[in-house]
């Protein structure tokens, strides 16, 4: 874990900057918090540069990054309680700067600052002059309190077992272990930080937190974009701060208003969406397909995973069967990009051709792992779900939408139900709300992604009308998230907007690229 902690010293100095300023919910007030200074400083020495390597078409990027800290406090009705050092990174706009743009990349449990320090943000010319990209590890993730839980191995492998097993197939020992294994993982948890700082990890802290950050840079309005998770963050920041609020990206819309069972059942059933989609492609666009139709593919990549039962690709030293291509696929489908390669792979293993392109094609996925943006931390990952969505705490609950994800998903099946069993044993967290509406705030921007796998399009249908303050960009291509994808028309219509140039047009659509 690591987490820094101040005593009453530090606490005195911060609230000597808001002098006489009584302390109140930051939405409601002045907060003893503000006023701070981010002392920046490189991220890395030049012993670290030279191991890192420049990043190919912005050499200097990773040279140009600084980081910083601003101390919140665990607890925002408590100042005087424990704080929290959130970590900060910085890079300084090209040009002039007209102030700062925040991001958020999702998750929830994704650092930001592991995200910036893996490689440049693919950004327009006028958003890198004219604006310090900023970014941030949310309170529990990474540099600024990242834990972890013991008992998220044992999970992880209960959950490996089971994958695969109609939920009605599902012994009642098996059931039982599961009910045990979850149960241990929150206790674990509740060990790593304490029940007070797992109270305080859902997304109205964040928000407030995001406040801190946006006076520390000296801002009188939030610029921000918010990925995926990122975009309840960011809903949330304009409900609670409408007088404090800027150009708003909101790009892969997640939903709030269901519990913890719904929302990961209405996500299988966006990533068969995806699916139906990436067939729909290989179909009519990619040069070889192994599928004869749309109806037919899915038993048709069947008999191709039972190939790999029988006899498992061999791919520098390891072995891959048929759930390391499932989750290739789930990958192959939040990157539009890959789609192309991922429908030749799938021919050549259709025509039984293991070597060539298969093996370079798998290999060169694996060497480029490390070069990928971070994934979301577990811990972090589900101390937010359950802290931010009703949890039942029934194991039926969950054995049922097991059920429903499968009769979404035959393909990729229910496991993610089960690994939200935690939240069923979670102890007791702030209460967040369960809609959101800005009405008075400024226009915000929602993206939404047609054959999105991870957040489906009714949600970002949904939060926008929700807001009331809100347009819809649509991309009517797949993929997860749509801005700085190098999708022209996606990337000018946001880049002018967060310019000043005001939302696009009422219900504006952009093509698919492929």
């Amino acid at each position: 874990m690591r987490r820094r902690l101040f005593g009453a010293g530090v606490l005195a100095t911060i609230l000597a900057l808001t002098p006489g300023a009584p302390f109140a919910d930051v939405k409601d007030g002045p907060h003893p918090f503000h006023g701070q200074h981010i002392d920046w400083e490189p991220c890395l020495d030049q012993d670290e540069l030279a191991e890192a390597g420049p990043i190919e078409g912005d050499p200097d990027w990773r040279a140009r990054l600084e980081c910083g800290t601003i101390t919140v406090p665990v607890d925002h009705g408590d100042p005087e309680g424990e704080l929290l050092e959130l970590a900060l990174i910085r890079q300084p706009a090209r040009g002039a700067s007209r102030g700062s743009l925040v991001f958020d990349f999702g998750g929830p449990g994704v650092s930001g600052i592991d995200t910036f320090r893996a490689g440049a943000l693919p950004l327009g010319r006028g958003v890198r002059e004219n604006f310090d990209l900023v970014s941030f590890d949310p309170r529990g993730v990474g540099d600024s309190g990242g834990f972890t839980c013991r008992g998220h191995a044992d999970l992880d492998g209960l959950l490996a077992q089971i994958r695969g097993i109609d939920p009605d197939d599902l012994p009642e020992r098996a059931l039982r272990k599961l009910e045990r294994i979850a149960h241990d993982f929150t206790t674990g948890c509740v060990d790593a930080v304490g029940e007070d700082f797992l109270f305080n990890m859902g997304t109205v802290n964040v928000a407030r937190d995001l406040d801190l950050v946006r006076d520390a840079l000296g801002d009188d309005r939030l610029r921000y974009v918010g990925y995926s998770y990122g975009t309840s963050i960011g809903a949330h920041y304009a409900e609670m701060y409408p007088e404090r609020s800027g150009a708003l990206v909101l790009d892969g819309a997640v939903t709030i208003d269901g519990d913890v069972i719904t929302d990961t059942v209405e996500q299988t059933a966006g990533l068969q969406t995806s699916w139906e989609a990436f067939v729909a492609y290989c179909l009519d666009t990619a040069p070889e397909c192994p599928f004869t139709g749309m109806e037919t593919a899915s038993e048709e990549l069947e008999t191709l995973l039972d190939g790999l039962d029988t006899e498992p690709l061999r791919i520098d030293g390891r072995e891959l069967d048929r759930y390391d291509l499932l989750d290739l696929l789930r990958g192959t489908l939040h990157t539009e990009q890959l789609w192309p390669g991922a429908a030749l792979l799938l021919a050549g293993l259709a025509a039984d051709e293991r070597d060539g392109f298969v093996t370079d094609y798998l290999s060169s996925l694996s060497d480029d792992a490390t070069e990928e943006p971070p994934g979301a931390d577990e811990a972090a990952h589900i101390a937010v779900r359950c802290a931010d969505h009703p949890r039942p705490t029934d194991t039926a609950d969950y054995l049922q939408g097991a059920r429903e994800a499968e009769d979404a998903s035959p393909l990729f099946g229910g496991s993610e139900v089960w690994r939200m069993l935690p939240c069923a044993t979670w102890p007791d967290t702030e209460v967040t709300p369960t809609a959101l509406s800005a009405p008075m705030a400024p226009p915000i921007l929602v993206v939404g992604t047609v054959g999105d796998p991870a957040t489906p399009y009714t949600w970002a249908r949904e939060l926008t009308e929700q807001l009331g303050s809100a347009g819809l960009l649509t991309y009517e291509g797949g993929g997860h998230t749509a801005y700085g994808a190098g999708r022209a028309c996606v990337d000018e219509a946001v880049e002018n907007y967060l310019l000043g140039g005001g939302l696009p047009g009422r219900d504006t659509t952009c093509p698919s690229v492929l």
